[in-house]
């Protein structure tokens, strides 16, 4: 330490360069590692200090931290917040120069400041961010009462102020919650600013410094450590001041931190992030409630428990007990809480919680036809349940309610189109099917169901299979009759049946509707009532399909798939009773048109209907070889991305269809894109060059270039057709459809439909392919397929 000496800011930067490689090569663990750093830059800024003759105790100049350095977890990339305190010195502003300027010069970045006590406390008053930042001062060096004095200047008058500026410290909190998303819930999270970070641990200890709630407990302690060890390790591997997790660098940090893997490091930093973010919710609410009383509001008598429930009272805004409940006598009382929360959209009290958790007794099976009642209540409130689970879930209640969460708990998804961990996506899945309970005779099962339906995730094998099984166990714990459990067993045994058939076969043909009739008829025989019950279960699969997607993330549930899967169940429906069956949506009789036109005149005809935000397209032209990666390959062209595409042949004349959103700017001119098309089919136009152009247009600005999963493809036989499905599952970009597409025609096969979906980032994209290829030719086509899906090679499509 002694190169350090000298005050030199380049010494500075070149021991801390020492430290990180030191750290890289032996390791001695974040926490370590954070330390060292404080006490390298308090050393560096106290000897600067001293020479620079800033004084001892009664000097009236002090040099103080906040922010990282301020509480000791300074990171490797984290800035520096320095203020400089004085009280009647007159050379300060020259003194602060001398201190800055070596910083900036040394690439440190540097946040500064400097004020007497009475403007400490002025700013502390005004400005939100300082006086946080400020309740945080820490001596560094000079006169060590003068920082006292500011620091408890600054907490009185923050204590003093707290009922005027709190509505504007909730706003900004909710805001920033809103910006940033959960910490627990993207995929990519912010682990300084999201809901659940770094910032709320803060925002915590603000308000116990205020007297308003106590200082956060053991369950956040852990999960700031595992927050900041996280943030410590991400930034010594990028070598930058980064706060977002990327899956790039969390493989490296669940390895360096002993996680598992990166999935196993998402499921912890989950549970942590759901702990603080539950605490900064309820520390919200505790302390408007303990906020001192003045004037008037001092006068006024205190809130009276108003009864909501057997039970249930509301108290000061909150849902809590009343005086003589008892879980004890009372077997359904914490379902009938949480219902009443979830109803009424006021919050459970965090002594309400407390007390249950403490008081309430495992529900003895069957449950009490009461307790089943005040579940199905809470989970048919949809949104509103979300909340009311999580706090359940918090505190313990949740899993006594059903032991079986504690797999999916925090479990992160395996499929990137997912924006929920399992657990999430399950309440969420069930508040999308709270709204569709009116379409389905029975929607207490579809509730039930939807709750449960990925219940098997986490132990291994297919969860579909294993979730049947556990099922069956929750439902007779339930008190369900036998024929609710075979029903609710078979909805999660067969929740994707109708997805994965609509999309991977011919939704249209006989051979379809009985090969998914057969299914169902096998799952529901047990209950003796044939087809009825076949009906009720397509019933509730329809609608357990559309919640599912729908909670999945956003654009999974998309017109074509609602297209798709509705289609298939009404044609199943309608095999059953033997009615007509009507296609979904309105018919367009402009397809009939264009294939006239097209026939008259041989040329391309291009329509767009709907507005900017989702639009479709459809595009007849004469059918042959290389239709499909030509009309992909223009749209791409003309910047629109591709979320669904169908292709259907009438009279020799191909009609695609795409649900299309423009990726800048507005639709097209179909003028445009018709002339386009002509000119590509008339080999004017090289589509290959031209998106060549298109793709290095909207590349990466920075070289550091995302890695993605690498593509995969599957192959299923179609009964229906005698086709064989290709489906890729990959990372969308500009021009893929064209290019997998040209990748087929290339190969010589013959395509006989294409079902085309984009999820998010992802796509998931089925072609049937006629001709029954062997295991040699399905290897070419693979080969061929994943080679521009990776994006090594484009095939030049055949026109």
């Amino acid at each position: 330490m002694t190169v350090l000496g000298s005050g030199e800011a380049a010494d500075l930067v070149k021991a801390k360069s020492v430290l990180l490689e030191s750290n890289g090569r032996h390791h001695h663990g974040p926490e370590a590692l954070r330390a060292a750093l404080v006490d390298l830059h308090d050393f560096w800024l106290s000897s600067r200090c001293a020479a620079l003759g800033v004084g001892g105790e009664g000097s009236g100049t002090a040099l103080a931290a906040v922010g990282a350095l301020g509480r000791r977890e300074l990171c490797p990339w984290s800035d520096l917040d320095l203020v400089l305190l004085y009280d009647g010195r007159t050379d300060v502003d020259a003194l602060a120069e001398k201190l800055w300027y070596p910083l900036w010069d040394a690439g440190i970045g540097l946040d500064h400041s400097v004020r007497t006590p009475g403007q400490a406390v002025q700013i502390a008053a005004t400005d939100l961010r300082a006086a946080l930042g400020l309740l945080e001062l820490r001596h560094v060096a000079g006169d060590a009462t003068l920082t006292g004095k500011v620091r408890d200047a600054v907490r009185a008058a923050w204590r003093a102020g707290m009922r005027s500026r709190f509505d504007e410290i909730v706003d900004t909190t909710t805001d920033r919650w809103r910006r940033n998303g959960d910490v627990a819930h993207r995929t990519e999270p912010d682990l300084k600013n999201g809901h659940g970070g770094l910032r709320d641990v803060q925002l915590l200890d603000a308000l116990a410094t205020a007297q308003l709630v106590d200082r956060p407990g053991p369950d956040v302690v852990a999960a700031r450590a595992l927050l900041l060890d996280v943030r410590t390790e991400l930034h010594r591997l990028s070598g930058r001041a980064r706060d977002v997790l990327r899956a790039q660098e969390a493989d490296d940090i669940a390895t360096i931190l002993e996680a598992g893997d990166r999935f196993d490091l998402a499921r912890a930093l989950s549970g942590a992030a759901r702990a603080v973010a539950f605490a900064a919710e309820v520390g919200l609410r505790q302390a408007r409630n303990a906020l001192p009383r003045r004037g008037l509001a001092a006068l006024r008598r205190p809130p009276v428990r108003r009864p909501l429930d057997s039970g249930v009272v509301e108290h000061a805004g909150e849902v809590g007990l009343a005086r003589d409940a008892s879980a004890a006598k009372d077997p359904a009382l914490v379902l009938r809480v949480a219902a009443t929360a979830a109803r009424t959209g006021l919050p459970i009290s965090a002594g309400t919680l407390s007390r249950l958790a403490d008081t309430a007794p495992e529900l003895r099976a069957p449950w009490p036809r009461t307790a089943l009642a005040e579940l199905l209540a809470l989970l048919g409130t949809g949104k509103a349940a979300v909340a009311v689970v999580e706090s359940l879930d918090r505190t313990g209640l949740w899993g006594r309610l059903f032991p079986e969460w504690g797999a999916v708990r925090d479990l992160p998804p395996r499929d990137r189109t997912h924006v929920w961990t399992v657990d999430r996506h399950l309440v969420e899945v069930c508040a999308e099917a709270a709204r569709l309970t009116t379409r389905v005779a029975r929607p207490d099962l579809l509730l039930v169901g939807a709750l449960l339906h990925d219940i098997g995730k986490g132990r291994g094998g297919d969860h579909s299979v294993v979730g049947e099984s556990l099922v069956r166990q929750i439902g007779e714990r339930l008190g369900l009759r036998e024929g609710d459990l075979v029903l609710l067993a078979a909805m999660v045994r067969h929740h994707l049946l109708l997805p994965h058939t609509a999309t991977r076969r011919d939704p249209e043909d006989p051979a379809t509707v009985s090969r998914v009739l057969e299914t169902l008829r096998e799952a529901v025989a047990p209950t003796g009532r044939g087809d009825a019950d076949v009906a009720l279960l397509l019933e509730l699969l329809g609608a357990l399909a559309e919640a599912d997607s729908l909670g999945t993330g956003p654009g999974v549930w998309s017109p074509w798939r609602r297209t798709l899967i509705q289609g298939l169940a009404g044609r199943c429906l309608s095999a059953l009773d033997g009615r007509p069956f009507v296609e979904p949506g309105p018919p367009d009789p402009a397809h009939r048109e264009m294939v006239g036109a097209v026939t008259a005149a041989g040329e391309p005809q291009v329509r767009f209907a709907g507005d900017d935000d989702v639009a479709s397209v459809t595009v007849a032209l004469p059918d042959g070889r290389g239709v499909l990666s030509a009309v992909a390959g223009v749209l791409a062209l003309h910047s629109l991305q591709v979320h669904t595409a169908d292709v259907n042949v009438s009279d020799g004349v191909a009609v695609e269809t795409f649900a299309v959103t423009p990726r800048f700017g507005g639709l097209p001119d179909p003028a445009l894109v018709r002339s386009d098309l002509v000119r590509v089919r008339a080999g004017s136009l090289d589509l290959v060059q031209a998106l060549a152009r298109k793709e290095r247009d909207y590349a990466p600005s920075t070289p550091e270039v995302e890695r993605t999963a690498p593509p995969r493809v599957l192959w299923f036989d179609d009964e229906a057709t005698g086709a064989v499905v290709l489906e890729l599952r990959g990372t969308d970009r500009i021009g893929l459809l064209h290019h997998v597409t040209a990748a087929l025609e290339r190969t010589g096969v013959d395509l006989v439909w294409a079902r085309v979906e984009t999820l998010g980032a992802s796509v998931v994209d089925s072609f049937g392919i006629g001709g029954s290829p062997d295991r040699s030719a399905r290897s070419e086509i693979e080969k061929a397929v994943l080679t521009v899906a990776a994006g090594r090679g484009e095939a030049r499509p055949t026109t």
